[in-house]
């Protein structure tokens, strides 16, 4: 495979010097699923290294979704007339979310135990946790459907309600740009136990449980976007703005201009703002022609920003100002919105999904095998590179 060095050499320095820093105020976490961590870690083998847990997770996870994606690639399995999902294969995406999530939760644990904690494990969880962010919400989708009535979600739904899983995810990740210290959500904790539950009583009750209403002719949809919308503006966010206020206040920010501490955000912005104008302006509709494929692009854009962030939020070094894949996406939903694409708009979202996916995973490998030779470790095992 073709390699590129996309970690500068300014980066790679601030790896050297980079420590871990974060706060888990979540009383789920704090009180109830750390200790039952502390207990599942011990289960693990001393010779298994950390980030063959992290891959593992994540790999659940994508499976899960693909199982999904198979039995209801239009998000339409769910809605009335339709064939509906197995029940197995909710009862699989519970334990697999579950365990996906247990995995997530120990191998930082891991890495403590066999003394193997390194910046590239961080960028790895963080990394690949850029990528399930998307995917969380995309496999949930289906029990819901978009061809359920009342208590179903519209293609544009899904896409509004991704953006702000994905919004909140990278307000994390800002705040430790700004304030060197990773303040754990409390949503994430929360969401995991809640979709695994979602899970197992859909395989109990079968989706149709979630199609009527609840009290005041209210459905569960309206429920899940309330829950959503609140978790993010009503205490992601504030959280986030007050934590970098205590930093002002104490000056111990590590950005010294509104300028600086804004930077992460430039490029999140404008990915986001050129695809709410290819959903709401698209000739052919494309987003509810490939509901599931234009998530799954949003996702791994999304990812691929992020990723940068995260690299100069460990590195302490400043973030990009404009993101390389923004261009080539500015040219597809200029082409496409003014109707000069025509019959080929299809055609060319799926290259650039295609191409976008593949130059995250090229971006992923390159970035590993860099940081692996810098720090002088493997990426799946705890023997080191070279001897000392």
């Amino acid at each position: 495979m073709f390699s590129h060095h996309y970690v500068t050499a300014d980066q790679l320095a601030g790896f050297d010097k980079y420590k871990y820093s974060a706060v888990d105020t979540n009383p789920l976490s704090v009180y109830v699923m750390q200790h039952l961590w502390n207990k599942v870690v011990k289960i693990i083998p001393l010779w298994i290294a950390p980030n063959l847990l992290t891959l593992s997770g994540f790999l659940i996870v994508l499976v899960n979704y693909f199982i999904l994606s198979f039995f209801d690639w239009n998000y339409t399995a769910s809605g009335n007339g339709h064939q509906h999902i197995p029940n197995w294969v909710w009862i699989s995406a519970a334990l697999g979310n579950f365990l996906a999530y247990a995995l997530d939760s120990i191998d930082g644990k891991h890495a403590r135990r066999t003394q193997s904690s390194s910046p590239l494990g961080e960028l790895f969880d963080h990394g690949l946790d850029s990528w399930t962010a998307s995917i969380f919400p995309l496999s949930l989708f289906s029990i819901f459907g978009s061809d359920s009535g009342d208590a179903g979600l519209s293609a544009k739904t899904m896409y509004y309600v991704s953006c702000i899983v994905l919004f909140t995810f990278m307000l994390s990740h800002w705040e430790k740009y700004n304030t060197g210290i990773l303040f754990l959500p409390w949503a994430y904790d929360i969401s995991q136990v809640s979709l695994t539950a979602v899970y197992i009583l859909t395989a109990v009750f079968g989706v149709d449980a979630w199609h009527k209403p609840l009290w005041f002719n209210c459905y569960m949809t309206d429920i899940l976007i309330t829950f959503l919308v609140g978790c993010s503006l009503l205490i992601a966010f504030p959280q986030t703005v007050y934590n970098i206020y205590l930093g002002y206040k104490q000056k111990t920010l590590l950005k010294t201009s509104v300028y600086e501490a804004l930077l992460p955000l430039f490029s999140p912005a404008l990915l986001f703002l050129l695809l709410t104008v290819w959903v709401i302006s698209s000739p052919c509709g494309i987003l509810e022609k490939q509901p599931r494929l234009f998530l799954w692009m949003v996702g791994v854009t999304f990812s691929n920003v992020t990723c940068r962030v995260i690299i100069s939020q460990m590195s302490n070094t400043r973030s990009e100002v404009f993101h390389w894949m923004l261009l080539p996406l500015f040219l597809v939903v200029m082409a496409a919105v003014s109707g000069y694409l025509g019959q080929m708009e299809d055609f060319t979202f799926i290259f650039f999904t295609v191409f976008a996916t593949a130059a995250h995973v090229h971006y992923g490998v390159c970035v590993g095998r860099q940081l692996s030779k810098h720090l002088n470790i493997y990426i799946f095992s705890l023997r080191k590179r070279y001897a000392d």
